[in-house]
């Protein structure tokens, strides 16, 4: 296995969240539907959720991400390879390895946001909405490693570029 290869664990919880992200969409969407009124319903249980109890959340998996994040971006810069999201975004030979790296690192945070969400709900609503587990991990865990990762990539850009390195 070369070095920058995944290890079979990474990979086994990378399809795990994968699968979980699928079936709580879907359970989802087949429990609740697209009704408006579950759409408002959602959007304010999902305001709700910044003053309630597990508050600690909102600081734990951005940070949770930013470690996951902090060493990608360093080996991006010193690979010398563009930022993560506009390679990923507009570079389509890139697209899917790079999205596929970002994945690997991110599944364990998804995992734990998706748990903390469902502690949080049973404790507050003593039910479970599966799309909103899955939306707060997102918001908590993927846009700010996507965030976090580029701009490590451009601080240790510059810091590598000042050491000469």
């Amino acid at each position: 296995m070369r070095k920058d290869e995944p290890t079979r664990f990474a990979m086994s919880v990378t399809w795990l969240a994968l699968a979980l992200s699928a079936v709580l969409l879907l359970w989802g969407i087949v429990r609740y539907g697209l009704d408006p009124s579950v759409n408002s319903t959602f959007w304010h249980d999902i305001g709700a959720r910044f003053g309630g109890p597990m508050t600690f959340r909102f600081f734990l998996q951005p940070i949770m991400a930013l470690i996951a994040a902090l060493p990608d971006g360093i080996n991006d810069a010193k690979q010398g390879r563009s930022g993560f999201f506009w390679a990923a975004w507009g570079n389509p030979e890139a697209k899917t390895g790079r999205l596929r790296e970002g994945l690997i690192s991110v599944a364990r945070i998804i995992l734990l946001g998706i748990s903390m969400d469902v502690i949080y709900q049973l404790r507050v609503f003593d039910r479970f909405y599966p799309v909103e587990a899955l939306v707060m991990a997102m918001l908590l865990a993927v846009i700010p490693y996507f965030l976090f990762r580029g701009i490590i990539e451009r601080v240790a850009r510059f810091w590598l570029a000042r050491k000469g390195q």
